[in-house]
């Protein structure tokens, strides 16, 4: 259950700020689905719209990764945070962006080597290579 009433369509409309952003999300994912977390969001005008605008710059902007990666590099912290919300989220972008059942089989793969491997290393202290290191002198 949540810990904050969810702001409504007509609730919204009620508000020019969030209303901008809801119709933002809108327009920005063409769709008129507005989720949860930003309906939660929208109880902190403010909020909402510095965690859009913060979203929209690294989520939805041209960029060296697409868009499927972002979406897949999100489900593995989300993963390491442990916020089922946006695993699912994720995962359901991730989808509507083309991801494949076998895609997502190996990304689970990968984030649970990696969080065993980070475990180990970290339960032991293993230093770090000097060959890891970056040399500003290079």
């Amino acid at each position: 259950m949540t810990t904050v009433k969810l702001v409504s369509d007509a609730q919204a409309a009620n508000n020019p700020d969030i209303l901008a952003v809801f119709n933002d999300i809108r327009t920005t994912r063409q769709s008129d689905f507005i989720n949860n977390f930003w309906r939660a969001l929208a109880i902190d005008p403010p909020l909402l719209q510095r965690t859009w605008s913060g979203l929209k710059a690294v989520m939805a902007s041209e960029g060296a990764l697409d868009p499927l990666v972002r979406e897949m590099i999100y489900i593995a912290v989300s993963t390491a945070n442990g916020c089922a919300y946006c695993i699912h989220s994720h995962t359901a972008a991730a989808r509507a962006r083309g991801m494949s059942d076998a895609q997502h089989a190996e990304l689970l793969a990968v984030i649970g080597l990696a969080a065993q491997t980070n475990h180990l290393v970290t339960a032991m202290q293993v230093p770090v290579d000097l060959e890891f290191e970056v040399n500003s002198e290079d």
